[in-house]
């Protein structure tokens, strides 16, 4: 019996016994480790979620308390043919005549933004200005334009969806 203890590890008797190897015991700790790690994951994710959506709704009451106004280009009929790169447009003006929409271009462009001429389907040709990816961004880009000379009171932005 002493050589049998001698010679055999814990692990023997407890395969004897019916119970996991310290093998075993430590591939299961390391799926519960990996386990935990994707569930903070899922819950990092969603807090940054939540907190993306409380800034959203942050600006957007921001946002109703300047009468500012934010439109999708299908109210106003659709895009005809503008290819725009980003999510959100600050609009500067909107015109009947291109001719017109060109001369806000060019003060805009004067006053150091990149302007653009987005065309819409009812024959409208806006003027967009400060394009940006986030809400929260437009909202600072249309703070920041409306104090140019160039910029109307009723600037407003575009959601390019």
């Amino acid at each position: 019996m002493m050589l049998l203890l001698t010679f055999s590890s814990c692990d023997f008797f407890r395969k004897v016994a019916g119970r996991p190897t310290a093998e075993e015991l430590e591939a299961k700790k390391s799926e519960i480790l990996h386990n935990q790690q994707v569930q903070q994951a899922r819950i990092d994710s969603l807090m940054k979620v939540k907190q993306m959506l409380a800034d959203s709704i942050a600006v957007l009451d921001s946002l109703r308390e300047m009468k500012g106004t934010i439109l999708n280009p299908s109210s106003l009929g659709g895009l005809f043919s503008t290819k725009l790169e980003a999510r959100y447009y600050i609009i500067v003006g909107a015109f009947r005549s291109r001719a017109n929409a060109e001369a806000l271009l060019s003060e805009a462009s004067d006053a150091g933004f990149y302007p653009a001429i987005v065309s819409f389907k009812n024959g409208l040709y806006a003027v967009g200005v400060a394009p940006c990816n986030t809400l929260s961004d437009a909202f600072l880009s249309l703070k920041s334009v409306m104090r140019e000379d160039f910029c109307p009171d009723d600037a407003w932005i575009l959601v390019n969806e």
